[in-house]
């Protein structure tokens, strides 16, 4: 049974290397492992060490603490992690794509969608 900070942990990798356009081969490549250990990371299968978190954090450009973000202490220790609304493959492309667009236009469409969702 995975541990639910693992498969947080393991959330936190895979949504970081979306952001940065890394697939698991290229993740794996710099880390010196196999894609497959990537894959079981990302899924919490396997429970990631400190010295290969290390090597994670390092090749995707964030400090250790990333990958813990978000975690409430009292959910893990009931064995809860709160879901994340970018576990949606969509929800992260759109995070992607939006911040590809121009600051100043960026700012504008952010107006846009608070305003179309008060109105809903």
């Amino acid at each position: 049974m995975k541990h639910p900070v693992d498969a947080h942990v393991g959330k936190r990798i895979r949504h970081r290397r979306w952001m940065v356009g890394m697939t698991q081969q290229q993740l794996a490549d710099k880390v010196g492992i196999k894609f497959q250990q990537i894959q079981k990371y990302e899924t919490g299968m396997n429970r990631v060490s400190a010295s290969r978190l290390w090597d994670i954090a390092d090749a995707l450009g964030v400090p250790i603490n990333f990958f813990f973000e978000g975690i409430d202490s009292r959910a893990s220790r009931r064995q809860e992690v709160e879901g994340d609304i970018l576990a949606d493959k969509e929800a992260l492309l759109l995070v992607r794509s939006y911040y590809a667009i121009p600051e100043a236009q960026r700012r504008r469409l952010f107006e846009l969608a608070r305003v179309l969702s008060d109105a809903a």
